[in-house]
């Protein structure tokens, strides 16, 4: 895959900055501000991108068994730098946060992962918790005339056997991570468009609205990657309809 050299990055300023260009059919010069201001905006899509790329390898690594001394040696750094960039907490979304019908699916999710010796939670254990039952998420499904069975027949087809022996110890991989951030970004959407409505009054007195089985279906979906999206693809699913 070619990287775009700085030629390219320069380009794309310029087509984006819409305002740089209004200026110069009025004055002799762009307004470099905007145009600054816009490239300061590229480099840190490209930055946020390329740590993502270096996040997910590095977990990876540690749910394969490499220790932090191993990965810091394959980046170049000491292993108490590495853990001070990568060992951050992540956000939890405990029960508190999720409906009753993502609580329940999140019981099938946790099961797939540990029937299968996995030591970590992927977009396949998500999209076969959510299909296991019925919910939001496979109403939803239907109503786009997919098949929750058939979603959930496929994904666990791709499920692999681990070995892990700690159960306690599963970690969420960076796309499962994403998704369900995704997930919580259009729970709180949706209680805003309720707001505007003048509807779920009571639920607008909560100090977060809940995660639903759709919410999640919609981030892993958004996500674009994993498992997961792949199998939603290959079922014929239009990913935009979400």
């Amino acid at each position: 895959m070619p990287l775009p050299d700085l030629d390219d990055l320069i380009a794309e300023v310029d087509r984006t900055c819409d305002t740089a260009h209004r200026a110069a059919t009025s004055q002799e010069q762009p307004d470099w501000l905007a145009l600054l201001t816009t490239a300061a905006g590229v480099a840190g899509q490209l930055q946020a991108l390329a740590d993502d790329l270096v996040e997910d390898y590095v977990e990876h690594c540690r749910m394969h068994g490499h220790s932090w001394t191993d990965v810091g040696s394959a980046l170049g750094v000491t292993r108490q730098a590495v853990q001070q960039r990568f060992q951050a907490p992540h956000k939890r979304y405990g029960p508190e946060t999720m409906t009753e019908d993502l609580r329940l699916a999140m019981t099938h999710v946790k099961r797939a992962a540990v029937q299968h010796r996995n030591n970590y939670i992927g977009t396949e254990h998500l999209l076969w918790g959510l299909t296991a039952g019925t919910n939001s998420a496979t109403r939803l499904l239907r109503s786009l005339e997919v098949s929750p069975d058939d979603i959930h027949r496929a994904v666990g087809a791709r499920f692999s056997v681990g070995a892990s022996q700690a159960a306690e110890r599963i970690a969420w991989t960076p796309y499962s991570r994403r998704a369900i951030a995704i997930a919580e970004e259009r729970a709180c959407a949706e209680d805003g468009e309720g707001a505007e409505d003048g509807e779920g009054a009571e639920d607008r007195e909560r100090a977060e609205p809940l995660i639903d089985c759709h919410h999640l279906l919609h981030g892993l979906a958004r996500t674009g990657r994993g498992v997961a999206a792949t199998v939603l693809a290959e079922a014929g699913l239009d990913l935009s309809a979400l």
